[in-house]
């Protein structure tokens, strides 16, 4: 196929008739040029080929989608472990999240107060 590429550039170099500042090749030089086709065997081998590699492209694009599909499931349930503590060994003699939201609450109300009789 390359060989064809280059033939064509080759006669389009030779015909073409150089303007101002275009290069121009009229409709009767282009169809003076001849070039070779593959034969009709080599033509169906072709598309058979392209037909399977498309469908193996269509194939991985459908291995890539389930892909995302898992990498999102697998972040939310990364995320729910964790808020439940479950992604790393716990310590027993830690307080429990609600004791130190509720003493959060308290310090802060207390500073608030504090603030307010000054």
């Amino acid at each position: 196929m390359l060989p064809s590429l280059l033939l064509g550039k080759s006669y389009c170099y030779q015909v073409k008739s150089d303007g101002v500042s275009q290069s121009n090749i009229n409709a009767k030089k282009l169809a003076a040029f001849t070039f070779e086709l593959p034969s009709i065997k080599e033509q169906k081998e072709i598309v058979r080929r392209v037909e399977e590699r498309f469908a193996k492209i269509d194939k991985i694009e459908q291995e890539y989608q389930k892909a995302v599909k898992l990498g999102d499931r697998l972040e939310q349930a990364t995320l729910a472990k964790a808020f439940r503590g479950e992604l790393v060994p716990q310590d027993p003699n830690d307080e429990p999240a609600s004791v130190l939201l509720e003493r959060i609450r308290a310090e802060r109300q207390a500073k608030a107060k504090g603030r307010a009789v000054k």
